[in-house]
């Protein structure tokens, strides 16, 4: 096991005064967006000269920058996203933080030297899936806020002393794991996956008489912070570039409090904001109804009591960077060095005079030459070499520190260099469709199949496949991995697929990154599935590199822009059936109505009385169904190699209705949607 000596702090910076606030308060690291490629788009964000001011200022004082590019890109961004990176590289940042493997792939071939870190809505939750991260050139793995200590603990301590591991400690928890939601997207067009979460979570829905049941509290991990440490997490995370500056002050100075060993002010840290009060329900592996909450009016009229005394936190510089200073003053003149321990500079002063009462001494320089009050130096060491009977005026000796000082801050803030590497994007062979795509069916349960023979592929959840089956259907049979697989079902699963492919399965279906580490270590031929998140080309040909043998594409490309996508890897797309929302590991229906009422019929009500079932997966995770089925059997599907029926408690009369309609290319009678696939997403 390996244990962080001291991991950092990592700060929110939404605007300037939240940074200030996040570097005076003691921040070891901020992150922050530039332009509309990070997952806080309606966040003041830094462009340009601004993120250059960020990046000089935060290095000026010892604080790493690291700016988020974690948001999907469509193909026709490219040129945007490249001049986002050349803004980001020349302001000389620390660290890029991804989502999107056309970001990665891009940054690999045009700025290897610059670090990569996993953002969160990679949706990593396990072992396998940190050690394909690190594989594909991430150098710091994102730990899941759904993860116990024991599950942070045995991540860490598989993957490479060299690669880091971040953690949140403060913040907002959205209810479903991060890159996972759609429901934003589905309901409003406004994606969590593109920056623009709408939150429609925290809005009041419903199950059984309780209300707000997609709202949870948020996190605080502060009293943990030597667990995690002790776990092998090296930077501590806080939630909020939305947040006000006082909100950042004040979770900064409880985590360096907490860090140190030493008392913080929680009432405060729970005043500034809060969504009734704090949990550490997933920490503790206390995934109940105390983690839920919303915000009250006590919650809010809370706040404004304590800003002004979070205002004093951060309104003038820290002292924090330790400086040493040698004095020189003799005949040919006088100099100053000051030095912190990587930087130096010396600047010389106005020539001595001769003493006429009292000369300068040792000690009187020292007086004046290491007052660092208002800047962001501390004095460390203090040498000097004064000849004897000269004589430096106090104000000739405040001047000769000041300007010392101020080239050293000068010096200081100069940001890293990443030069732009001249790489070709790697060609691939031109996508060839057939003249009608084929069909493939997923089932919730292997009681649902019918019409078999109308389809090219069938997928099952693991627990549903037997040697029967795989007798049957042979390589037509592939198995759905779980969308979110965590450590403790973890070694479970990998056994039971081992047993499946001695029996005879041949493929697997991956809507997440650890299953193609799984698939490849297995032998086992990998399909990835819509919770890939592809939404461009160069991702399509990045996962292709990767082994994979089809992908379907992801719901929240407009079908255009699907069938545009360049590349050879065989592609589908999500053609019927009631669409993944969310992904949960507190499950609201188990939390206020329990499992034997459920019965794995749950649903949940929005604020207009519509019920959307939930989806268990033998109470490991939960799933989040919309309200309709999407159905396009109107539409021309051409362009795809196949597309997904993806059934879940259809009986066998209604799949045969479906089919029915896909094959007159009939518009349902029913209630349904069109998805994303005929609107833009923002």
């Amino acid at each position: 096991m390996r244990r962080a000596e001291r991991a950092e702090i990592m700060a929110p910076a939404g605007a300037m005064e939240q940074l200030y606030a996040a570097v005076r308060c003691g921040a070891d690291a901020v992150y922050l967006g530039a332009g509309s490629f990070n997952a806080r788009r309606n966040a003041a964000n830094f462009d340009g000269e601004a993120l250059s001011q960020a990046v000089n200022y935060c290095h000026g004082r010892g604080v790493r920058v690291y700016v988020t590019v974690n948001t999907l890109v469509m193909d026709e961004e490219k040129d945007a996203l490249a001049a986002t990176l050349a803004q980001v590289a020349e302001a000389g940042c620390d660290a890029l933080i991804i989502q999107d493997l056309s970001v990665l792939d891009y940054c690999k071939r045009h700025y290897p030297t610059l670090t990569r870190f996993s953002s969160t809505q990679t949706v990593v939750h396990n072992v396998s899936g940190a050690l394909e991260l690190e594989r594909l050139g991430f150098q710091s793995i994102m730990l899941a806020r759904e993860l116990t200590l024991g599950e942070m603990e045995a991540i860490c301590s598989a993957i490479s002393p060299e690669t880091a591991a971040e953690a949140f400690v403060h913040g907002a928890h959205c209810m479903s794991v991060s890159g996972a939601c759609y429901l934003s997207a589905m309901i409003g067009g406004r994606s969590g996956n593109r920056g623009l979460c709408a939150q429609p979570c925290r809005l009041d829905w419903q199950c059984g008489k309780n209300h707000n049941v997609l709202s949870l509290k948020d996190m605080s991990l502060m009293s943990h912070i030597g667990e995690l440490e002790e776990a092998g997490v090296t930077s501590l995370k806080i939630e909020g570039r939305m947040k006000r500056p006082e909100y950042v002050a004040a979770a900064v100075t409880a985590c360096r409090l907490a860090r140190a060993g030493e008392p913080y002010d929680e009432q405060q840290l729970r005043s500034v904001f809060s969504r009734s009060g704090f949990t550490d329900g997933y920490l503790m592996g206390k995934r109940d109804r105390d983690m839920f909450g919303f915000r009250t009016k006590e919650d809010v009229t809370g706040a404004e009591k304590v800003y002004k005394e979070l205002q004093n936190l951060y309104k003038a510089e820290r002292s924090a960077v330790g400086v040493d200073f040698a004095f020189r003053a003799d005949a040919d003149g006088s100099a100053l060095t000051v030095s912190d321990g990587v930087c130096s500079v010396t600047v010389s002063g106005e020539q001595p005079q001769q003493a006429i009462s009292r000369p300068t001494d040792t000690e009187s320089a020292r007086k004046n030459l290491t007052k660092c009050g208002g800047t962001p130096f501390l004095s460390r060491s203090f040498t000097a070499d004064i000849a004897p009977g000269l004589m430096l005026p106090a104000s000739a000796l405040n001047a000769l520190r000041r300007r010392a000082l101020e080239e050293l801050l000068a010096r200081r803030s100069v940001g890293k260099q990443y030069p732009f590497t001249e790489a070709e994007e790697e060609a691939s062979a031109p996508h060839t469709a057939p003249a009608e795509p084929k069909r493939w069916a997923r089932f919730h349960t292997k009681e649902q199949i019918v019409c078999d023979d109308a389809f090219e592929r069938i997928i099952l959840p693991a627990h549903e496949i037997d040697a029967g089956l795989i007798r049957k259907y042979g390589e037509k049979l592939l198995c759905e991995t779980p969308a979110v697989l965590f450590p403790e079902d973890e070694s479970a699963f990998v056994q039971q697929l081992t047993q499946l492919r001695d029996t005879g399965l041949r493929g697997i279906v991956a809507d997440n990154v650890y299953a193609l580490r799984l698939g490849r270590e297995l032998g086992l031929e990998v399909h990835g599935g819509c919770g890939l998140n592809i939404l461009n080309s160069t991702a399509l040909r990045a996962y292709e590199k990767q082994g994979l043998k089809s992908a379907a594409l992801s719901y929240e490309l407009a079908m255009s822009k699907a069938k545009a996508l360049g590349g050879a890897l065989k592609r589908g797309i999500f053609a019927y059936g009631y669409l993944p929302l969310m992904r949960w590991r507190v499950c609201p229906v188990k939390a206020n109505i329990g499992c034997a009422a459920c019965g794995g019929e749950g649903q949940i009500t929005d604020r207009l009385g519509l019920s959307f079932p939930v989806e268990c997966t033998r109470r490991q995770y939960s799933t989040l169904l919309n309200n309709v089925p999407l159905h396009i059997a109107e539409r021309d599907l051409r362009g795809f190699d196949y597309l997904l029926f993806y059934f879940t408690r259809e009986s066998g009369a209604e799949i045969r209705r479906v089919l029915e309609d896909y094959d007159l290319r009939r518009r349902s009678s029913e209630k349904r949607t069109g998805g994303l696939y005929y609107r833009e997403l923002l």
